[in-house]
């Protein structure tokens, strides 16, 4: 008995019926995300990783020559800490499956499901929407290095770091962002004015008061042009911080960036002009401190609000926090170093409380009440992370020190923290 073989051309054209068939089962099982996205989500991840180098420069040109180092490390150190705690545990705690409002479950513990799309961003690859996200979890924790400059055991500040991000910043951050109660509830944080300044910037203040006040005169700035590079960069990175929180390469995007622009602009005016007419002179530190307190400012209220509006945010955040740093600081007493509570805190929560005011639908549907309605909502959002996150680092605080002290010996933090910390020097002269 003969076999028939089938005619050739048919066997080829069966093999490629089923060659088509398989890829066209593989394209609709996977994700088709937007290639536009996606890039401006990397290059917005990028520059969000360059705030934190540009805050350590901004920070570094602060403090007294004899502790610059210890600022770009604690920085770089924060780099490195979130970075491995954020794609481990962190990410899941935040934007997990939620727990009754709370916390996130453990779905994306070690990064495991990254092959499956992300709800909050359908258009990018689930990984890089948490690599976004974990830029912002690097720089909360770095932004509270200002409060406690110059006096901070390197070791007691690492463990802070860990435990802060993981118990504080996580929760915080699924609260808003991740399906927790307050974003159930409707609160507006476009990109982190609650979520990362506010809960910084309130631990910044915890941090003044139970580390107390440093023992060696405070100094005048020992490189403002450093400072400035490092506001500059800061500047720069918002872009990517603000207009990357549209989470595409849309509309959204642009007008985020040009709310920033404008908010950091009036601001950064603002505050030069106040000093001019209080104190006789208009100062460069002043300036771009006004410039960081409009780009704090601005992060809760960039997706929401009109070009028009950012003047007025911009603008009150830096009377706001040019009276806090300049006269509620003095009065109180607390040695906040470089003023991290008194420009992002303060900045955080106005542009949080102006964001339910200024909000519109005419740029983001998301925005469904009346101002009225979405202010109060605002204040929840505002004052409940705040709260939390104060309390907590109060506590974070006190153990480590009763456990391995904070606070470096004073002798060590009159000699400096480059070399008692970590036997350098930033700068060094000639034989």
């Amino acid at each position: 008995m003969k076999i028939r073989i089938p005619y050739p051309p048919l066997l080829l054209s069966g093999f490629l019926i089923f060659c088509a068939e398989t890829v066209a089962r593989a394209a609709d099982a996977a994700p088709a995300y937007d290639t536009g996205d996606t890039a401006w989500m990397l290059t917005s991840s990028s520059f969000v990783l360059l705030m934190t180098p540009g805050l350590a420069l901004f920070y570094g040109g602060l403090v007294h020559r004899k502790n610059v180092l210890s600022i770009l490390m604690q920085c770089f150190m924060a780099m490195c800490l979130v970075s491995i705690l954020w794609v481990t545990l962190g990410y899941t705690l935040a934007f997990g499956t939620d727990q009754g409002g709370w916390i996130g479950g453990m779905d994306y513990l070690f990064l495991r499901g990254m092959e499956q799309p992300n709800s909050l961003a359908p258009t990018i690859p689930h990984i890089v929407f948490m690599a976004f996200q974990m830029k912002f979890a690097i720089i909360a924790p770095a932004l509270i290095i200002g409060a406690f400059a110059e006096r901070i055991k390197f070791s007691a500040f690492c463990v802070f770091t860990i435990f802060w991000s993981l118990l504080i910043y996580s929760p915080i951050c699924h609260w808003v962002w991740g399906g927790g109660f307050l974003g159930k509830d409707g609160a507006l944080d476009f990109a982190g004015g609650a979520v990362v300044h506010i809960s910084a910037g309130v631990a910044a203040l915890a941090a003044a008061l139970v580390v107390g006040k440093r023992k060696s005169h405070p100094s005048p700035p020992h490189n403002l042009p450093i400072a400035i590079l490092g506001a500059g960069l800061l500047w720069f990175g918002w872009f990517g911080f603000n207009g990357g929180s549209a989470l595409g390469a849309n509309a959204l995007a642009g007008n985020a960036l040009v709310t920033t622009h404008v908010a950091t602009a009036v601001a950064g005016l603002t505050w030069a002009l106040m000093d001019w007419y209080f104190h006789k002179k208009p100062t460069t530190l002043g300036m771009i401190s006004g410039v960081v307190a409009g780009l704090v400012a601005i992060t809760p209220a960039a997706g929401f609000v009109t070009p028009m509006s950012a003047i007025w945010i911009g603008m009150a955040s830096a009377i706001l926090c040019w009276f806090m740093v300049t006269v509620v600081k003095a009065k109180l007493g607390y040695d906040d170093t470089l003023d991290a509570f008194g420009v992002h805190g303060i900045g955080g929560i106005v542009g949080s409380l102006l964001t339910g005011l200024f909000a519109t639908s005419l740029i983001n549907p998301l925005v469904t009440h009346t101002p009225a309605e979405q202010f109060l909502i605002q204040i929840k959002a505002t004052f409940i992370p705040a709260l939390f996150s104060f309390v907590g680092s109060v506590i974070l605080f006190l153990v480590i020190d009763k456990i391995m002290g904070l606070r470096v010996p004073e002798q060590d933090e009159r000699i400096g923290l480059d070399l008692t910390q970590h036997k350098e020097n930033a700068y060094t002269s000639a034989d």
